[in-house]
């Protein structure tokens, strides 16, 4: 069985070294949907809570969220981060209260004091998959993930294969000690 959860991303982007319209800078709204499967925990009847899904995923997915996202070649990247300097924008501001945990990994670095991820490939809904997926798969046992973002849309499946031990009380992920970082429940 499988809890299902959605996320509401605001983004702007663009297909560097793309001929089409997608070339010029412009902004999405993305719906990003990821599927959790597992047995239902017998102790709260249900595979995972949906709120904690969010929670988990939520500390990464915010990076993405309000963001610029850019290609790692594109040559706006220098021009952008020389503005975000000059404006005093680059390390922060104090109303920049939605930042994520920064990250680092093949397909993307995201710096959550400028609001910007850095991707080594366009990103493309199906690109976000990827992304998102390579994030979160040893937090979560991923069935699918679906990204829509204005008419474009994508989905992929996986194979669960992560042994997570939850709580039977509540029904999230015990840490590596056993023990419940929401309940107190150990095991």
């Amino acid at each position: 069985m499988r809890s299902i959860t959605t996320f509401d991303l605001q983004y702007a982007h663009r297909f560097y070294k793309f001929k089409g319209e997608a070339q010029y800078l412009h902004g999405h709204t993305g719906v990003l949907t990821i599927e959790v499967e597992d047995s239902i925990n017998e102790g709260v009847n249900m595979v995972f809570p949906c709120n904690e899904i969010q929670k988990i995923a939520w500390d990464l997915l915010k990076n993405f969220d309000h963001a610029l996202i850019l290609r790692e070649d594109d040559p706006l990247l220098p021009v952008i981060l020389k503005v975000y300097e000059e404006t005093g924008i680059k390390d922060g501001h104090p109303q920049n209260t939605m930042k994520g945990i920064a990250f680092k990994t093949e397909l993307a670095t995201a710096y959550p004091d400028c609001r910007l991820v850095v991707t080594k490939e366009t990103l493309t809904v199906e690109g976000m998959i990827k992304i998102v997926y390579d994030l979160l798969k040893d937090k979560l046992n991923i069935a699918k993930i679906t990204f829509t973002s204005g008419v474009n849309a994508a989905s992929e499946e996986f194979i669960t294969k992560n042994n997570i031990e939850r709580c039977p009380l509540c029904g999230i992920s015990l840490n590596e000690n056993g023990i419940c970082p929401k309940c107190g429940y150990k095991k």
